[in-house]
């Protein structure tokens, strides 16, 4: 225990010393939690559209007003021998909608009338949403205008649980956590454990009595301790600037962060062991941990959405269980009923890391 402990207080002193560390460890995540909880929005917003009115009646001029109203839909103007198209091609408008001359008169007379409504399905998502508001609108106009029932055989009562005012940052800003926490402890810990090969200061390791245990667990320890002031900055200012507080049971979420930080940390082990620099170890962190933690952990896209046998890898991403946990932590609020197995996975994980670690360093000492 003694050697442990003095090898992490080894760390820490170096780690204290080297400002660009200090950086990477507190600064960068501070930047990616802005950048992600403000960048990234699910939500469509402010979409461009053009109405081409030819029937410039109230009714049409109501339907219009009908359309802005909903806040989703911003009026975009063009001129030119085709407006509508031309605003499309040159993504001017997202959706453009063309009302006929004949629009009032054949809604009065109980005649059926047609819209034509072109979409921009560059973005297939962005296009659904567009599909399916103004189809909502137009349906709320026919019922205001008392052109179709309002009452039907069926009515849904819709509660939104969980999340009832919508805040996309809920949602954003927990997965967020569990990106930025797998990201830079894993680096720290990846680069501490190369520069003693680059240094030399390796092989009077291996020339010691210190066993690969003993080294791997006093970074290990080191490392973990700079990670958890990471998370407690992290949580502190996303609560601050984000308003996002606890909904459910503590304990999940500190247990959980803390499991989950080991396993950050015994990943950069294990990518810092495998490595021969420290330009291979920051590739394979970004590799192996940021692209999988981002894309491939159900932090923005479902994972259900992932085609076979690329689905298969999310099991392997420590990183989704780790969202599971914060998500319930600080929107649904179930508790340990709904994490449980999402602590079983991270437990299992992190000795696989580091158990790979140490018998790979353990070859090494034996070879030097």
């Amino acid at each position: 225990m003694k050697r442990i402990l003095a090898q992490c207080t080894k760390e820490l002193v170096q780690f204290r010393r080297d400002r660009l560390t200090l950086a990477l460890a507190f600064l960068l995540p501070f930047i990616t939690l802005l950048v992600f909880g403000f960048a990234i929005r699910l939500e469509s917003k402010d979409i461009p559209l053009i109405v081409q009115d030819f029937d410039r009646s109230n009714l049409s001029r109501s339907y219009i007003e009908r359309l802005y109203a909903t806040n989703q839909f911003i009026p975009k103007q063009w001129t030119g021998n085709d407006p509508v198209r031309d605003a499309i091609d040159k993504s001017i408008a997202k959706a453009a909608v063309i009302i006929p001359a004949d629009f009032s008169s054949d809604l009065k007379a109980g005649r059926n009338t047609k819209l034509q409504v072109l979409i921009d399905a560059t973005d297939v998502n962005n296009a659904r949403v567009i599909r399916n508001s103004i189809q909502a609108v137009t349906n709320f106009f026919m019922q205001q205008q008392q052109l179709i029932p309002s009452t039907g055989a069926i009515t849904a009562h819709i509660r939104l649980w969980f999340n009832p005012g919508r805040l996309e940052s809920l949602y954003i800003v927990p997965g967020t956590y569990g990106v930025v926490l797998w990201i830079f402890p894993s680096l720290l810990s990846a680069i501490a454990m190369v520069r003693e090969k680059e240094k030399g200061t390796i092989l009077q390791v291996y020339a010691s009595s210190i066993s690969a245990t003993e080294l791997l667990a006093g970074k290990a320890l080191a490392y973990l301790i700079v990670a958890i002031i990471e998370a407690l900055v992290v949580m502190i200012l996303g609560a601050l600037i984000f308003q996002v507080g606890l909904a459910g049971d503590v304990t999940t979420l500190l247990l959980g962060t803390l499991i989950y930080l080991t396993d950050s940390v015994c990943f950069g082990l294990l990518l810092g062991v495998r490595s021969s620099n420290q330009n291979a170890a920051v590739q394979g962190v970004a590799l192996a941990g940021f692209i999988t933690s981002l894309l491939l952990s159900g932090f923005i896209y479902p994972l259900n959405n992932i085609p076979f046998p690329l689905s298969l890898v999310p099991n392997i991403v420590p990183a989704r269980y780790y969202i599971d946990i914060t998500r319930d932590a600080f929107v649904r609020g179930t508790g340990w009923g709904g994490v449980w197995f999402d602590f079983v996975m991270l437990i299992f994980l992190g000795l696989i890391f580091f158990n790979v670690s140490r018998r790979v360093l353990s070859r090494m000492q034996l070879k030097a």
